[in-house]
């Protein structure tokens, strides 16, 4: 028999702290207002004025345990400065490593994004990364008692509630952006992933999934990335596999903690022990996963990003060849 969906992962009390600047709540969320126009090298492209930086009003924890080790963990978000980034650290460790949320961080790791500062890892982290981004929080510490972040119900649901339940504050600085001037595109014909200037001057994702005959099939899904988007359409979609892959993987001791009613796991017949949240809920985790690796650029990416079969390597790939362009644009700029 087939069992329903995984309730709302548990979520333990909250402390507070006094919030600098001004508090808003999650309904506030805006948009950047339009401003003049600026010229792209494909051709004209509208622009908006960069909005102000956000960080949360005040500390919130999720708990629960890491799909792969099956080792508990409390992940706890708090409030950060202008220009601190996201930033994770390791206090379960002596002395505490801080590790910075950026692609020049991140090691090779199968199936998930690592991050890694003097031997010290973060592991999973692009579930978290994306309720960040996708909510447009800029600045977070994110205090963890372990390296692996808690899978929850596989899905980026369990922060997005986090987050929100603190609350926003607005900061008195400017966003930083990175805004694709470029058609940059990394892969071959098996996978690729393309980077693509917006002509509104706006940050959208797409994202095409193939996994041939069987109940996951070929999906396709695009959306431009508001906090209003991301937590209707993405937040709630959770980390796929099939049957085989997960046998695999417990065969060589991982994930032994994990059921079928922790993610979703399919065999020939569609997803066991579980219901989809969206007809297409594989391709629109796949969209969430690219998000968050996107965010390890640090800034705010403007520009709208395609991807065909694409993973978290590729993904960051793209991040770094973006980054290295956009600093050499800037350094031409100072020295012109």
């Amino acid at each position: 028999m087939r069992r329903p969906a995984l309730p709302n992962n548990r979520r333990g009390t909250v402390f507070r702290n006094k919030a600098l600047g001004k508090r808003m709540g999650p309904a506030e969320a805006t948009r950047p207002k339009p401003g003049a126009a600026e010229h792209g090298v494909d051709g004209l492209f509208f622009m908006h004025a960069a909005r102000e930086q956000r960080t949360i009003a005040c500390p919130r924890f999720v708990e629960g345990f890491g799909y792969w080790s099956g080792q508990d963990i409390r992940v706890e978000f708090h409030p950060a400065d202008v220009d601190h980034g996201v930033v994770f650290v390791r206090h379960d460790v002596q002395p505490e490593v801080r590790i910075r949320a950026t692609v020049d961080h991140r090691c090779d790791m199968p199936l998930r994004t690592t991050l890694e500062s003097n031997g010290v890892r973060v592991e999973m982290v692009e579930h978290i990364l994306a309720a960040l981004a996708g909510l447009e929080i800029d600045n977070c510490e994110v205090r963890v008692s372990a390296a692996e972040m808690p899978g929850c119900d596989g899905s980026s649901r369990a922060f997005v509630e986090a987050i929100e339940s603190a609350g926003v504050v607005r900061q008195a600085a400017p966003v930083r952006r990175l805004v694709v001037r470029h058609p940059v595109r990394l892969g071959d014909d098996t996978a690729w992933v393309e980077a693509r200037p917006h002509p509104q001057g706006l940050f959208s994702v797409e994202y095409h999934l193939d996994y041939g005959p069987g109940p996951i099939g070929r999906q396709h899904f695009r959306m431009e990335v508001t906090p209003e988007a991301f937590r209707r359409e993405l937040a709630s979609s959770r980390t796929f596999t099939r049957l085989e892959e997960a046998n695999a993987l417990r065969s060589q001791g991982l994930g032994e903690r994990v059921t079928a009613r922790d993610l979703l796991i399919f065999d020939e017949r569609g997803p066991i022990d579980n219901v989809l949240r969206f007809d297409d809920e594989c391709v629109r985790h796949k969209v969430l996963d690219l998000i968050g690796d996107l965010a390890l650029s640090g800034y705010a990416l403007v520009g709208h990003v395609t991807a065909y079969r694409s993973g978290h390597r590729l993904n960051a790939e793209l991040v770094r060849v973006l980054v290295e362009q956009h600093g050499q644009r800037q350094q031409h700029a100072r020295s012109a």
